[in-house]
């Protein structure tokens, strides 16, 4: 069964993803994880600032308001999600971001069903976030670890997004769903044209300094003087004054900047170029390969141009899919990207053997079975319905004393407490 055909009779299960952080539309959280689940019969609810109201694909939202700023959004957005999530009375929780791991604890202090999905390395990640000055990343960093800690030993189930992210969280207990592409979104990788097609190379994803993008535009510049080639960017630049630094750049002249494209415009670019690059810099948190855009590159059947960081090249030589580059030296990313351009049939039998690694292994439909087992394992056999209670008196409990909830010994399979206010989940 793919990810978005026909739901079947399945589970019925109401379950409800949490996040204050991404858009409605996150491709992990929405087009992959909530549409895959629906399909399979799951009732799934998405809690998403600035959600629509209208449900898409089979998946009801129930939106929360968007904060301006940082600072307001950690004071405030937590509150919002945890009313909205006991609102809607799930037999399970799925939340996705670190700052949500208060709210997963009181939705285990009220008896329900938490799953924590860990998309990235948080506490590596952070010490790279440029928004914190130098002398706090460390603090920051060591204080998100010790409560993800907490947080880990008292879910439900822990998901995360790639092998690496699941040895640094301890890999006992945790299921690992990585983010490959949805065949779905590329049902043939016809790449009969790519011959014909113009010398475009597709950068897809955010644009930022800790993401080599100074260095990818820089590249285009060291193209020889007569080359056609194009870089397209499709992504937005983050808040780190990078964008009026590259604009000054020779190899702007060569760059298509878009801006943000959805799915189908995403899906349009990549059949139309030549070569994808993905590029990352030197720190801890890239040296995985963890990127789906690489993965959507390789299921459009494209050749692709990435780091030439260890478990990266292991990848795309054993694959045969692309060439790998130093990530900062703008004169081997051009010299890479050339090479593909320059030689169009090894470039193109390059993206055929990506796509057929795509189809064989790097693929979400074959990554969700562990996801739905994991709720099934959860949620019991031969169970269905959301089985709904009233928690509006937990949140009031939860709100002047926990001290009410106690652990229900009783309960079996999974942890839940009990006491005034915090009535444990059916099963």
């Amino acid at each position: 069964m793919t990810a978005d055909s026909p739901a079947v009779a399945g589970p019925g299960w109401r379950v409800v993803h949490l996040t204050s952080v991404h858009p409605h539309d996150d491709t992990r959280i929405f087009h992959k994880e909530c549409r895959s689940l629906a399909a399979a019969g799951f009732e799934v609810v998405l809690v998403a600032p600035g959600a629509p109201d209208a449900p898409d694909h089979g998946v009801r939202f129930h939106p929360i308001p968007r904060p301006a700023g940082r600072l307001r959004r950690f004071a405030t957005s937590g509150l919002a999600v945890f009313r909205a999530a006991l609102a809607e009375r799930g037999a399970l929780y799925h939340f996705h971001d670190p700052e949500l791991i208060p709210v997963g604890l009181l939705l285990r202090l009220c008896g329900k069903r938490v799953v924590y999905d860990v998309h990235e390395d948080v506490p590596a990640q952070l010490r790279s976030k440029h928004w914190l000055p130098h002398w706090l990343r460390g603090v920051v960093a060591g204080l998100t670890a010790a409560v993800q800690w907490v947080g880990l030993r008292a879910f439900s189930g822990v998901v995360a997004a790639g092998d690496d992210v699941a040895e640094a969280l301890g890999r006992a207990g945790v299921t690992v769903v990585r983010n490959f592409p949805l065949l779905r979104e590329f049902p043939d990788g016809d790449t009969s044209d790519y011959l014909q097609r113009a010398p475009v190379v597709v950068h897809v994803g955010n644009l930022s300094r800790i993401r080599a993008s100074r260095e990818l535009i820089a590249a285009m510049g060291h193209l020889p003087a007569g080359s056609p080639a194009r870089l397209v960017l499709v992504g937005r630049f983050t808040a780190d004054g990078l964008e009026a630094e590259v604009r000054g750049l020779p190899g702007w002249a060569r760059t298509d900047y878009q801006g943000w494209g959805d799915r189908a415009t995403v899906a349009k670019r990549l059949a139309e170029a030549r070569v994808g690059v993905v590029m990352f810099g030197p720190h801890p948190n890239h040296y995985a390969v963890r990127s789906n855009k690489l993965f959507e590159y390789m299921a459009a059947g494209l050749p692709v141009v990435t780091p030439d960081f260890p478990a990266w090249r292991a990848l795309v030589e054993g694959t045969g899919c692309g060439l790998v580059a130093d990530p900062t030296d703008p004169a081997a990313i051009a010299a890479a990207v050339a090479a593909l351009l320059d030689d169009p049939a090894r470039a193109r039998a390059m993206g055929v053997r990506g796509r057929e690694a795509v189809l064989a292994t790097y693929n979400w439909e074959a990554e969700f079975t562990r996801l739905r087992s994991l709720y099934e394992r959860l949620l019991g056999p031969g169970m269905s319905g959301s089985r709904p209670r009233t928690d509006a008196a937990c949140a009031s409990s939860i709100s002047t004393s926990t001290s009410r909830c106690r652990p229900d010994p009783t309960a079996p399979g999974v942890t839940r407490w009990r006491g005034a206010g915090c009535r444990p989940a059916t099963r």
